[in-house]
Parts: C-alpha cells; structure tokens; sequence
C-alpha cells in the first residue's frame, strides 16, 4: 500500500511540476513555486493548487461573467452599446495613443468616453467631504464596491450614512471583498442589511466552497462608487480611518459618460456575486445613454497649460471635458491588459514616465519595459516609499533597485506619510489615476480598475502633483546604494525569489 501512495504521490508530484512548466507565465513565477515544491513537497503543491495556478485559460473560472453577459445582452439598447464601445471617442485622442486605447478596450472592455468632469483627490479628508456630500444628495440608489471597508471611526461614518440613506428608501447595493475583511464579523454586514442595504460577498465560501478554496488568492481590489449612474469614484484610497487621516494616496471623483463605464464594471461584480438588481437593466444607463453620433473630438488644449499646487492637502481644480478610459483588469480573461498597457506606454514614451507605486514588483516583460525606456533617454522616474507599510515586501522592493537604476531610472524615495498612490503621467498627455501596484499580484492575480486620462490639462496637474511629492522625497544614488551590507543583499536577493508570489 504504501508502495502504491508513493507511486501516486510521484504521478501529482510530477504532473503539477510539469503544469507549472508548461504554464504561460512568468519564468521568476515558476521557479519560486518549483522552489517551494521541491523544499515541501505536500504543503507545496497545497499551495500552489489554492494560490499559484494561472486561471486566465481556465474557461470554468469565466464562467461566473456569463451570467452578466447574458443580462447585459438582453438589456442593453443600441444607445448603451455605443456609449460604453464606441470606437469614437478614440478618434478625439491624440494619434499616437489610439493604439494604447484599442488595446485597453480588449475582451468587451469600455471604451473611452469624452466631456467628463473630473477632480484629482491627493488627500484623503476630501475624499471624505466629497463622499459623505454626495451619499447625503442621493436620490435613487448608492453602488459601492471595496477591497478595505473598515469598523474605525471614519469607516463607520460612511457606513452610517449608507444605512440613512437605505432608511430613506434610497437603493444601497454594497459589494465587499471578503477574504481582505476577514477580521470583520458578520453582524457589522448585518446592521447594514437590517437597515436596508444589500450586501454581498465578491466571493461567497458557502455557495461555492470549492471555486471559494481554487481562487483564494484572488482579491477584489477595486475601489468603485457609484451614486445615481451621474457620480462615480476610483483610485487607490480605500474606506478605512489610515486611507482618510494617515496615508498619502490619490483618487478621483468624475461627473460624465465614464460614470457609465464604472457602473458596467460595478453591475459585473454585483450580478457575478449573486446580487439582485429592481429596474431593468437599461435604466442604470440612463444618465448618459443618448445617442453618440454626432459626438466631436473635444478641442485642444494650449500647449503651455500649467499649474502651481501649493498643498497636497487642499482640493486641486476641478477639470471639465475630459477623455477618460475606466479599464478593469481580472485574473480570469486572456491577457494582463493593466501590465500590457504600461509595458506600452513605456515602450511608446517620447519624453517621460512619472510613476508613483507602493510596491515595485514587476514581471520580467515589464522591468524590461522599464529598462529599455530609459536606456532609449526618456525620463523615467519610480516613487515609492521610503519604508513600505509590510515587512516582506520592502526586502522584495529593494531588489530591483540596482538593475534600474544602473539601467539610468530615476528612484525617488518618499519621507512622511506612506504613499500609497497607484499613478502614472507620461509625455504631457496621459495620466493614469488606479488601483494597481506595479507587482504580480495586481497584474495577475487581482481584480483592479484604473483610470486612464488622455488630456494636456490633466497631465500637466498630475505632473505637479508629482512635483509636489518630490519635495519630501530623497533620490536614491546607486553608488551609496551598493555600500549597504552583504546580508542585506543576500536578504533582499532570497525575497525576490518569492516576490512573484506576493
């Protein structure tokens, strides 16, 4: 008998090996968990059937947008279908991004929309007031969906105010991220639904226990608000009391046609997580469902366009007329399209790439990406935090920085509060306000949304919002940085190998 478990144990043991060699993904990805396997054989392979495989051909783990598909398909009019896909709004962006929003519109992905109003938050206290004003205004229904919703003080506030404006018959849909909200009892989800807001789970354990175990890994780490199909918010600041008084972060609120798009992202979450919806389909549109034919490319904006922000911590102007593409990415549809639109912009990129991310992980074709940009002499600029909020990321961190920046990137590391900004401006033309870090598990293994803004005006504020955090920022020399210890780079060389993982 024993005999034979070995003869079995070697088959799975030889047949997940050989899985993870065949795989589409990262050559660094492999080799961690071909590490891990080998070191723990059966905890190894635990792990890598709950949080290593690659579900992005796995058409049974798609299975649970068709459902979405289906009502979308039955509920849309032709008005709807152009204003989430028409091609456009791409004819109103500059030439040589077009390439970069057909990309981004892959697998039924939104298209851009033009004419939006849009408010760049790099404070988490006007967040807030901007929030709990317009949860206050509602009229017809609130749709929220967050990786963190916390019980601290400002988090209640806001559950609070949900749970008046459920009493006062306003629909309130809320989707929350479970697994990230583990500590969170039950009953917190149950005062919501006692006073009349509909809560789900993005992925219920008891209906589906098995899929719940196989995708344990995933995270829902959007951030999405949507208030009467008119208002919608998304960034990186997520509702808990260090997003609204400690952290530095970016966010933004949006009046327009791209609200619709937020609002097809947010109904896929809420119908895929088993959430019920009262009014036809088509009547969440309605806002901005009006016939785009005769829509025209917005006009220029003058070339010398500039701003001076005195304080991060004060609103920044509000801009109007706006191109704006809400892009979700997901581990279960073909491509990475988050990681394939920034390896384009930086293979693309004229003059400059500012980035800002907490944690600077990033897949083989991407650091390469980054790389080669600034080898070819365009500006390339990495912020990130002087010291990451998690232990087991700032060693993995800290590997990449000698390769870029003997590769000529600039490192600027931020002093004072933790960043947690997830943006990109590039060339004087095209921001990216998101909810993804520059790391695997943002690219391959969670659910994100970001921002992409193709307009002068908006580049030029996020490129002095930028230029307001270099103030507290130190840039990193490479010949300092190759004086640190040998452990430290020993420590920092055995991270990495599990950094793909993170």
């Amino acid at each position: 008998m024993s005999i034979l478990l070995s003869i079995l144990f070697g088959l799975l043991l030889a047949g997940v090996m050989l899985v993870i060699l065949t795989d589409n993904v990262d050559s660094s990805k492999k080799i961690s968990w071909m590490l891990i396997i080998a070191v723990l054989p059966i905890i190894g392979i635990i792990l890598y059937l709950c949080l290593g495989v690659n579900y992005r051909h796995h058409w049974y783990f798609y299975r649970k947008h068709l459902h979405y598909r289906d009502v979308f398909t039955e509920g849309t009019t032709h008005e709807i279908n152009r204003l989430l896909f028409s091609d456009k709004s791409i004819k109103g962006i500059e030439e040589r991004f077009r390439p970069l929003a057909r990309l981004l519109s892959q697998r039924n992905f939104p298209t851009p929309s033009q004419d939006n109003s849009v408010e760049i938050i790099t404070c988490g206290k006007r967040k807030f007031e901007l929030l709990m004003k317009d949860i206050t205004d509602a009229k017809e229904y609130i749709h929220m969906e967050y990786y963190l919703f916390g019980n601290d003080k400002w988090s209640n506030r806001v559950k609070e105010a949900l749970m008046e404006k459920a009493r006062q018959g306003v629909k309130v849909r809320f989707v929350h991220e479970n697994v990230a909200n583990f500590s969170i009892r039950e009953r917190y989800y149950n005062e919501m639904r006692k006073a009349g807001i509909e809560v789900v789970k993005f992925t219920n354990p008891r209906k589906h226990f098995l899929k719940f175990v196989t995708t344990l890994n995933f995270r829902d780490h959007r951030k999405i608000v949507v208030i009467d199909g008119k208002i919608g918010y998304t960034g990186g600041m997520n509702i808990k009391d260090r997003y609204f008084e400690l952290w530095r972060d970016t966010h933004m609120r949006v009046e327009g046609p791209a609200v619709a798009s937020l609002q097809y992202i947010f109904m896929d979450a809420w119908l895929s997580a088993d959430g019920q919806i009262d009014l036809p389909f088509k009547e969440y549109f309605q806002p901005w469902a009006t016939d785009l034919s005769a829509a025209t490319p917005p006009a220029g904006i003058p070339q010398d366009v500039s701003f001076k922000v005195d304080s991060l911590d004060s609103p920044l102007p509000v801009l109007s007329g706006k191109t704006v593409q809400m892009v979700p990415d997901e581990p279960d549809v073909e491509w990475p399209i988050t990681q394939m639109g920034y390896e384009w912009i930086l293979h693309n990129a004229k003059e400059y790439v500012y980035i800002q991310t907490p944690y600077f992980i990033p897949p083989e074709p991407l650091l390469n990406a980054i790389k080669s940009a600034a080898l070819s002499g365009v500006d390339v600029r990495l912020m990130l935090p002087q010291r990451v909020d998690t232990w087991f990321i700032r060693p993995a961190n800290k590997s990449y920085y000698t390769e870029v920046l003997e590769a000529g990137v600039k490192i600027y590391l931020r002093g004072g509060q933790f960043i947690h900004s997830k943006t990109l401006v590039c060339d004087d033309y095209l921001s990216i306000v998101g909810s993804s870090n520059l790391d695997p598990r943002s690219f391959d293994i969670n659910y994100e949304i970001n921002s992409f803004i193709y307009d002068k005006e908006t580049a030029a504020l996020c490129k002095e919002v930028f230029f307001k955090d270099l103030e507290l920022c130190e840039e990193l020399d490479l010949e300092q940085w190759e004086k640190r210890s040998w452990t430290s780079v020993l420590y920092e060389k055995v991270m990495r190998l599990f950094a793909p993982m993170i």
